[in-house]
């Protein structure tokens, strides 16, 4: 299985929080490919920018050594992705949500994530 992970299963795994599932968990570690989106390194800026996450290092060294330390590889974002956010309906305004819906539904990948919307644009969740 290849999976993408959402930026929050992102964030807990890397750190060990108890909020991943154990599903979750077992299925990050037996993906054959796991995928951090660059959609999700935006919203970490984001939240980092607005003092809404802080991370143990500049988010410059510390998504590369994490995705290093994971065996994760960065997701890029291309037209055919943004091509599909424009077909997608809006069950959720989320920006990031509705792209790593469409990169999931592009790539055929698995997304691990808590959040539930996902099932509404038919992406295969794991949690």
């Amino acid at each position: 299985m290849r999976v993408l992970l959402d930026t929050h299963a992102f964030l807990w795994g890397v750190a060990d929080d108890p909020r991943l599932s154990t599903r979750a968990r077992k299925t990050i570690a037996d993906a054959s490919d796991r995928f951090l989106s660059i959609a999700s390194c935006w919203e970490i800026a984001i939240k980092v920018s607005r003092q809404r996450l802080t991370l143990p290092k500049p988010i410059e060294r510390f998504v590369p050594e994490q995705l290093g330390l994971n065996g994760f590889q960065l997701l890029s974002i291309d037209l055919d992705d943004l091509a599909r956010v424009a077909t997608l309906a809006f069950h959720n305004r989320d920006p990031f949500d509705r792209l790593l819906a469409a990169q999931a539904l592009n790539d055929e990948l698995t997304i691990v994530s808590a959040d539930p919307i996902f099932g509404k644009y038919d992406v295969k969740r794991a949690w």
